[in-house]
């Protein structure tokens, strides 16, 4: 990296993009006039336009290009929801209190910065939790005093719905239950047919014990859950060929256990070859994460994915990568999961609701097969078994016909109940079935995002420092206003121009920012730091020849353009059809 964009190492650059940040309205802590609340941010006029085209990269890639559905529903969840989903009983994190002040800690954060790997952590009991604190002598970082012992804690945050005590919900830590709780409704959607996605991006809550991090690890935070349905025996990804020959950095199980971060460089269709990653699709969507990333200014040789060792790995999963990107504070940082979640989501929720949530697929043969029936002979249980008679028909029912064909065979009766049923006291029939088709539980990979954690690492690879000053090079696509509009005087007709370009630009579809005040040197510095991409000064020479001088933030070029040209040319700019020296006729730097 050139001496130009390279930042200098004698500062914390978490720090300096957290000032700058505030400063120039991207983010802030909530709250602030009443001491703040950790886990919560405020997004600013800049963060709030950055943050949406970042989500609007999501809703491009997955909804319009890939075909992706999208839906939107309720923060608040009945409680049954997570409990049939097994977050309720596995959403639980280790906690210790200081015995002096109180404060309380994630147990296994305090073992990470006591040099503990976080796989070794993931791992372990409470009990293993409370001897390694013990051994390592860690002790509260506020005051120095020693912790209580650790407990398991809910990281949900719990609410009543309604006036009910009894009705309780849970603010959802994730946007896929959503998704699964209304498969029926959405496969009717998908005109059912398999396979199908649907992607929710909205809010999630979880009550972290102690965030840190900043945006890394908040409480209240927006998540991008695609949930991807297929027939498991159908699992083909028709899109495959298109990112088969991409490269995924992967750090692998095997190799993580031999204590190394060795990266295994594969191509998509190797990797599936070679089974380390189970599924085509999602080999596929794991691709996609990495153009994303890039897109948003991450370059591949910063990103990797992270094999999860069976201990690491989410209730609900089955094979799980994280994709991490590399950032200056905290290492290597987690943007997004890639689950294969099998039919679990779907047939817990079956389980507990009692709606049947399988889809029916029609054979392109009938299946002719054999049915076996075991039928009691009523006639004969009667007389033994009176009243109960019926019951014991009913339990004879339960069990599997082939069970009670294999041990009359071998000791010529079979029990139920502590009822022995004779061989002749029952009928066995023998009946072909013809099958036209079958029904399954559809198998599910998810692709979850961190909307958050995307915009940070947006801004950390967007700061730089030129000639002593910041300057955000967002790509251009995810840049939070498009265009500056600088009239170089406030008066003599240059402001009503400048406003009246401001005007064909906007109605133009451009997000523009029109700004007066200082020297056209301090507004070009302002603008760099807003990451703004071009800017257009206003001068004599417009008001002559309807010409305006525009500034490439990041080169510091101008170019001189006719006011004719400039809502075409900006669109193919921004569109990514042209280079800025293409725009005009280049005059200075």
């Amino acid at each position: 990296m050139s001496s130009e964009n390279k930042c200098s190492k004698s500062y914390d650059k978490f720090v300096a993009i957290n000032e700058l940040a505030k400063r120039r309205g991207f983010f802030w802590p909530s709250f602030e006039i009443y001491g703040g609340s950790g886990g919560f941010v405020t997004y600013g006029p800049l963060g709030t336009r950055l943050k949406q085209n970042i989500e609007a990269k999501l809703r491009e890639l997955f909804v319009k290009k890939i075909g992706i559905y999208e839906i939107e529903s309720s923060v608040i969840t009945p409680a049954k929801v997570f409990e049939a989903s097994g977050h309720v009983a596995h959403f639980k994190e280790p906690m210790v209190e200081c015995q002096e002040c109180h404060t309380r800690f994630r147990a296994d954060h305090l073992l990470e910065d006591k040099g503990v790997g976080s796989a070794e952590a993931e791992k372990m009991s409470l009990e293993d939790i409370k001897i390694e604190l013990e051994n390592r002598n860690a002790v509260c970082p506020d005051c120095g005093c020693k912790f209580t012992n650790p407990q398991r804690y809910l990281t949900m945050f719990e609410t009543t719905i309604g006036p009910y005590s009894g009705a309780v919900g849970y603010g959802r830590p994730e946007a896929a239950q959503n998704i699964f709780v209304e498969f029926n409704r959405l496969y009717i959607a998908a005109r059912e047919h398999l396979p199908f996605g649907v992607i929710q991006i909205g809010h999630a809550l979880r009550n972290e014990i102690s965030p840190r991090q900043g945006l890394i690890r908040l409480r209240e935070f927006t998540i991008a859950d695609l949930e991807f349905f297929f027939n498991p025996e159908e699992s083909s990804c028709q899109l495959l060929q298109e990112v088969e020959n991409e490269v995924l950095p992967i750090l692998l199980c095997e190799t993580r256990l031999k204590e190394s971060d060795s990266i295994t460089k594969i191509t998509v269709r190797e990797a599936l070859n070679k089974k380390i990653i189970l599924s085509e699709w999602q080999a596929f969507f794991m691709a996609q994460a990495k153009c994303l990333l890039v897109e948003l200014g991450v370059p591949a040789e910063k990103q990797r994915f992270i094999e999860k060792l069976p201990w690491e790995k989410a209730h609900y999963s089955s094979q799980s990568f994280d994709q991490e990107v590399l950032v200056d504070r905290w290492g290597w940082v987690e943007v997004s999961g890639h689950a294969y979640r099998t039919d679990y989501d779907l047939a817990c929720h079956m389980k507990a609701s009692g709606v049947d949530m399988t889809v029916y697929k029609e054979c392109f043969e009938p299946i002719e097969t054999e049915e076996i029936i075991v039928k009691p002979i009523m006639a004969k249980l009667g007389p033994i078994y009176k009243n109960e008679a019926g019951k014991v028909a009913a339990e004879i029912a339960k069990i599997p016909a082939q069970q009670i064909i294999d041990s009359i065979q071998s000791t010529g009766s079979f029990v139920v109940n502590n009822c022995e049923i004779k061989a002749d006291q029952v009928d066995i029939i023998r009946q072909k079935k013809t099958d036209r088709g079958k029904r399954f539980i559809p198998h599910v990979v998810e692709p979850s995002f961190g909307c958050d954690r995307l915009f940070y690492v947006a801004l950390e690879y967007a700061y730089g420092i030129k000639d002593d000053r910041v300057v955000m090079s967002f790509p251009r696509e995810i840049a939070p206003v498009q265009v500056g509009i600088y009239p170089l005087m406030s008066k003599d007709g240059l402001d009503f121009k400048a406003k009246e370009v401001q005007r064909l630009l906007c109605n133009n579809g451009f997000m523009t920012e029109l700004d007066e005040t200082g020297s056209i040197g301090r507004r070009y510095a302002r603008a760099d730091e807003a990451g703004i991409q071009l800017g257009i000064t206003i001068d004599y020479d417009t008001l002559k020849d309807n010409s305006v001088t525009i500034r490439d933030r990041d080169s510091w070029r101008q170019i001189r353009i006719s006011l004719e040209d400039l809502t075409e040319q900006l669109h193919s700019y921004f569109k990514g059809k042209v280079n800025f020296e293409e725009l005009g006729s280049i005059i200075k730097k």
